[in-house]
């Protein structure tokens, strides 16, 4: 288990603060007091919560040029047919998956292939579970394109508390089934829309796992 990358300043930053803050304790208040060890062990709390959220850990990742796997780690919360229309133009399955903060907010790529749209939207911060989350929301699109020519679109959404979204790919980039492509920090949300042949292999509320998780066979 390491750190993500993107926790590294975030970490250091918030360390720094509550280190002020506990010494502000020190020396305002009597040595050993209720206070002072109360402040200690919130400030011991927050800083493993917020520590456990840059988790990085590591997975032997499985390659299978017909499944679609889980890009994130967390729950499914869509199953439905839907008419992707920024880049697809046409009608799919969407599969979304919620990301908590307690989640691993690593995302992975679904499928192997070349990255041939990505397109970054500002957009509202509403709760990643909303229904306009996917079209509204701070997020960004891309499309990967398989060997065998299937397009596979997904997006990273923001949600009422993530606020930065990470990516590390560019158009023409080719990356392999379940390698790191982003990050979102804090609550999120992924969405996937599948071919309407494909087999969807989840059920809502399903926990999911990124890079392991199958969510669909195709065809």
């Amino acid at each position: 288990m390491t750190i993500h990358r993107e926790g590294h300043k975030i970490l250091f930053g918030f360390l720094t603060v509550l280190i002020v803050l506990n010494g502000l304790l020190t020396y305002f208040f009597p040595v050993n007091s209720v206070l002072q060890w109360t402040g200690l062990g919130i400030s011991m709390i927050l800083f493993l919560l917020v520590l456990q959220f840059f988790r990085s850990p590591s997975r032997e990742i499985q390659a299978n040029a017909n499944t679609v796997i889980a890009p994130a780690d967390g729950k499914v919360v869509v199953i439905e047919k839907t008419v992707e229309d920024e880049y697809l133009k046409e009608e799919r399955i969407q599969v979304s998956i919620f990301m908590s903060p307690l989640n691993v907010h690593i995302n992975r790529a679904p499928v192997s292939g070349i990255f041939k749209f990505l397109k970054y939207h500002a957009g509202k911060y509403l709760v990643a579970w909303h229904p306009k989350s996917s079209t509204e929301n701070e997020r960004t699109t891309m499309v990967i394109q398989t060997p065998s020519g299937t397009n596979i679109l997904f997006r990273q959404i923001a949600g009422a508390v993530a606020r930065r979204i990470k990516w590390y790919v560019s158009e023409g980039d080719s990356i392999e089934q379940g390698q790191e492509f982003g990050f979102i920090r804090f609550g999120s949300r992924v969405d996937v829309f599948l071919p309407l042949d494909a087999k969807v292999k989840v059920e809502i509320n399903q926990k999911t796992v990124g890079g392991k998780t199958v969510l669909a066979e195709l065809n």
